[in-house]
């Protein structure tokens, strides 16, 4: 059996926003769907076949978590019938670095393969890395935190809108910003949700609660359904009552910051007193600020 190649740690270089996926991603993907041998049949022209040795992951992957499980069926299947998609690769020092589809290159040293099918495309860094998270939430290969790692680089990096990404990958865009959120939970409680411990549900019930972690252990200990662990929340939170100053916080105001932060896909901040209050809400790019005009505008998104 080969034995896994030691991935490549060297951080790239942060790539420059861009407005939206070029037509090299949509080439790519079309290229795969076509490419693809199917059974025993032949492999198309485009697709070629290397050494499993001489590729090596992409740093940048957004898929943290591969379960052993899954890859040992993964490899049963690939040592009965062969790899039936080939791996996305790109030229990289005197190998080559996979762009889309390291769960099967892990799962082809399982089956004890010497060779893989691969399709070869030059990218450059950033377009790689934008393949590289695209691909993977489009195949719904990652856990909600890596997905949702995913969304805040497309975001951050090439200056996607919630709206674009959700037409990119099929999803709505309130489903990405719910999972956004999750991102606000501390990383002991994120780890909980990427290793199954916790859901979405069970994370989203936990955002803005006091002493997160505490509730978060209790949850798992105590077998929490979403339902339980949004009563356990809100039993948390500090009665306004008791406390002076701006220290409390009402639980209906901050119920409907969390939903309209939701509805938004933005961080929304509540503040109410005898004569009135403010409602706040905060962007992070210059994409997100022009949605929030047209929404306030009534203009179309």
């Amino acid at each position: 059996m080969t034995e896994p190649t030691t991935p490549d740690t060297t951080p790239l270089p942060r790539p420059k926003p861009r407005s939206g996926l070029g037509r090299g991603l949509t080439a790519l993907m079309g290229d795969v769907a076509r490419e693809e041998p199917i059974g025993g049949a032949e492999m198309s022209p485009g697709v070629r076949t290397l050494p499993v040795g001489s590729l090596t992951p992409h740093p940048g992957q957004p898929r943290r978590h591969f379960n052993d499980a899954a890859l040992d069926e993964l490899a049963a299947s690939i040592a009965a019938r062969g790899m039936i998609q080939p791996i996305v690769v790109r030229p990289h020092g005197k190998g080559y670095q996979i762009v889309a589809g390291e769960r099967r290159w892990r799962a082809a040293q399982r089956a004890r393969l010497h060779e893989v099918p691969v399709i070869v495309r030059d990218f450059d860094d950033a377009a790689t890395l934008e393949v590289a998270l695209v691909e993977n939430i489009q195949r719904q290969d990652l856990n909600a935190i890596e997905e949702a790692e995913a969304y805040h680089r497309l975001i951050e990096d090439f200056g996607h809108t919630q709206e674009a990404l959700g037409k990119l990958v099929h999803k709505s865009r309130s489903h990405i910003a719910n999972l956004l959120r999750l991102l606000e939970l501390p990383k002991s409680v994120q780890e909980k949700v990427s290793e199954g411990l916790l859901t979405m549900g069970h994370g989203r019930a936990l955002i803005g609660a006091p002493e997160v972690e505490q509730l978060a252990d209790q949850v798992v200990s105590r077998g929490l359904s979403v339902r339980d662990t949004e009563r356990l929340a809100r039993n948390a939170k500090p009665d306004p009552r008791r406390r002076g100053g701006d220290g409390g916080r009402d639980a209906d105001l901050a119920a409907l910051e969390h939903q309209l932060g939701d509805l938004l896909g933005l961080s929304v901040r509540i503040s109410h007193g005898p004569k009135g209050g403010t409602l706040t809400l905060s962007y992070s790019t210059l994409d997100q600020l022009d949605m929030i005009c047209q929404r306030l505008s009534g203009e179309r998104i």
